[in-house]
């Protein structure tokens, strides 16, 4: 694969910025709008915009202790984020941003589980039994986790 074609592959992003906490709605609308605008520009789509509200901030940051946080999920470019990144360091009204791809952790995510069912079932192979649980089996594992929550499992120490 060309280095051309993989940067041009559609990825996606989850970006968060934090606006101060005195924002008006009109505000926060306006910096979305010129977010879409970005992401149309470069025939991205936002997949879901969240409004989180006005938060508490873990430290202060250039003398606000709360902020408004947005969350957009966007499917786009690599070069998209270059572009939204040089934008939101512009805007006075941003306090922090950050932008992160999040397709690449969920690919893992789900290969981890694919080769772990791979595993299992190649266990249960070896041993004589058949590939997939039985809903017998099932139950059974079911009651047993149950079992391990009860009384047994709480203090059982004396006097100190």
């Amino acid at each position: 694969m060309s280095i051309r074609r993989h940067m041009s592959a559609v990825r996606q992003y989850e970006l968060i910025y934090i606006l101060p906490p005195e924002t008006t709605e009109e505000a926060v609308a306006e910096l979305q709008t010129q977010v879409e605008a970005i992401t149309q520009r470069f025939s991205a789509t936002i997949e879901k915009t969240e409004n989180w509200g006005r938060r508490k901030l873990a430290y202060e940051i250039a003398g606000h202790r709360e902020g408004v946080y947005v969350l957009h999920v966007i499917n786009g470019p690599a070069e998209m984020t270059a572009e939204l990144d040089r934008r939101l360091r512009v805007f006075d009204l941003v306090i922090r941003h950050m932008i992160v791809r999040v397709d690449q952790e969920l690919a893992v995510a789900e290969r981890a589980k694919t080769n772990r069912k791979a595993a299992m079932t190649a266990r249960r192979v070896r041993r004589g039994l058949p590939p997939e649980p039985t809903e017998q089996e099932r139950s059974r594992r079911h009651e047993e986790d149950d079992d391990v929550d009860g009384p047994e499992m709480g203090f059982r120490g004396g006097d100190r």
